[in-house]
């Protein structure tokens, strides 16, 4: 290994940085002061690398350097968490531009700061008013520094001390950090992704990844700032044509300030600081199709950065992508997991961490319940008020969110949340693999599996008349509301039949439908 960067290299890498930004987390949000000190930047990107590196384990092993690169950069545009997280996505989308494009050689020293410095330009024309001594100062440094180093390995090192260097810089150069003895947060965290670019690149692995400490404020500093910035931070992911980009960027420009819209090919990611959230919102919507909103209250507090967020959220687990839509739209944080696994306790720790100070979590399934208690006992850690909604399927989750009210106080949310899911039935069909005795007799091979609240109720031949069967059961003891959400294996007029039989034979039960997109199971059934 070493003085190569190929599709494994990427994928070491990407892995590296990750782990080595979730240990160094908590030192760099303790440098957060700049542009708000909210003491988040560490987990922003600590969580925008972990997506990257989440979106690659997913490929084959088999996959190209370029697909590789490819997904890299795509993963870290949809998990870009925050100012500087975006900031870096942008960067990693150039380097995969240049290092990852069709046909392109093996990468020697001299590519490598050529794609280092287009990567630094890129993410500074993704920001609408670039600011020295932030992460863009560190990003031109380090490319700069590789001058004409001839090898790959002399190149990535360069890059990596000219980015340690520059990093020292920063505190001089911004009046906020040289008022806190800081150097930028998102700038000390780039340094540790390079260090780890360097480590993979030339086999050669530091013992821990350093975070420079807080000093003495600088005497010479101007007083402090007494005027409050915006106070919500909004960001979603905007399906949209690339010429209204620019309308956007200006109407946002008009309401706050931190603005930043990287992407391209008609998928950007959007962030901003404004006090008026819906019109930040309504901005993406005039361009396009807004998804994956999150807006999050910066409640700045003389004397140092906060908890990593604040205010109330809900994350929901799920490993449906239409699922994952549904409970983002209707404003819940997603974890996503892949069919048939849990999702890494660290990963959904994080979230949790990074979502607020109060938070409802939504497991969906019972596999992931006891796993949620760890995670959320994990980031109570932290100070925040974490409870767990013990939801077994993505049906009850719904419902829980359909009564969620920030408004309330956490604890009877919480209990309102605990009681609605309660109240709703769970069914759900599943084709069975191999030969099994259940509950109620054998089942071979094909055959269709009707289950209410995890209990095997009914075997059939087809998923229709199995569906049928299904729902009269669960409504033999009444029901107001039926939920049903299709997934990929089962026939598009599945839910069309269904509905109309719920017409004739159960008239007054009003039905909701939704394509939900999971694997496992070709339907979902929920009564209230």
């Amino acid at each position: 290994m070493g003085e190569v960067l190929d599709g494994a290299a990427v994928r070491r890498w990407c892995a590296l940085a990750a782990e080595a930004l979730g240990r160094t987390r908590a030192e760099i949000d303790a440098l957060n002061v700049f542009p708000v000190p909210d003491g988040d930047t560490g987990t922003n990107l600590h969580l925008t690398v972990l997506a990257a590196a989440d979106a690659i384990q997913a490929l084959p092993p088999d996959a190209s350097t370029e697909e590789v690169w490819r997904t890299l950069a795509r993963g870290a545009l949809l998990g870009a968490r925050g100012n500087s997280g975006v900031i870096l996505s942008q960067f990693l989308r150039g380097l995969a531009e240049i290092l990852g494009g069709r046909g392109a050689p093996p990468p020697d020293g001299q590519v490598l700061g050529e794609a280092l410095g287009y990567a630094a330009l890129l993410a500074r024309h993704a920001v609408e008013h670039p600011v020295e001594g932030t992460i863009l100062s560190v990003l031109a440094a380090a490319s700069e520094r590789t001058g004409d180093e001839a090898t790959l390995a002399g190149a990535a090192r360069a890059a990596a001390a000219g980015a340690r260097r520059a990093l020292r810089a920063t505190t001089g150069q911004l009046d906020a950090l040289a008022r806190s003895g800081v150097v930028d947060a998102g700038g000390a965290g780039l340094c540790v992704v390079l260090d780890a670019l360097a480590a993979v690149i030339t086999d050669e692995y530091p013992e821990r990844y350093v975070v420079p400490a807080r000093t003495s404020p600088g005497a010479a500093s101007a007083p402090p700032d007494e005027r409050r910035g915006p106070g919500y931070e909004v960001m979603y992911l905007l399906d949209a044509p690339d010429d209204g980009i620019h309308r956007l960027r200006a109407t946002l420009d008009g309401l706050g300030d931190s603005l930043v819209v990287v992407g391209g090919d008609g998928l950007w990611n959007v962030h901003v600081h404004v006090d008026d959230a819906g019109a930040a919102i309504e901005a993406g919507l005039a361009a396009g199709r807004p998804h994956r909103v999150r807006v999050t209250y910066l409640k700045a507090v003389d004397g140092g950065p906060q908890a990593p967020c604040v205010g109330r959220a809900v994350v929901a687990v799920t490993a449906a992508e239409g699922l994952a839509e549904l409970f983002e739209q209707n404003g819940a944080r997603v974890v996503r997991r892949a069919s048939g696994t849990v999702p890494p306790l660290a990963v959904l720790a994080e979230a949790i961490l990074a979502a607020g100070d109060e938070v409802a979590v939504l497991p969906n399934e019972p596999e992931v319940l006891d796993l949620a208690e760890a995670a959320a006992e994990r980031a109570r850690e932290g100070g925040a008020r974490i409870a767990v909604v013990p939801t077994r399927a993505s049906v009850q989750g719904l419902a829980a969110l359909a009564v969620h009210d920030p408004l309330r106080r956490f604890a009877e949310d919480v209990i309102a949340m605990t009681r609605a899911a309660g109240a709703t039935r769970f069914g759900q069909l599943e084709v069975a693999a191999e030969e099994a005795v259940t509950s109620v007799g054998l089942c071979r091979p094909g055959d269709v599996l009707a289950l209410i609240d995890g209990d095997v109720a009914m075997i059939g031949r087809d998923l229709a008349g199995t569906a049928l069967g299904l729902l009269d059961r669960m409504l033999s003891g009444g029901g107001e509301l039926v939920t049903l959400v299709r997934g990929v294996r089962a026939p598009a007029d599945l839910t069309d039949r269904l509905e109309d039989h719920l017409r004739a034979r159960h008239p007054d039960v009003e039905t909701v439908c939704y394509e939900g997109r999971q694997e496992l199971y070709p339907l979902l059934v929920g009564v209230e």
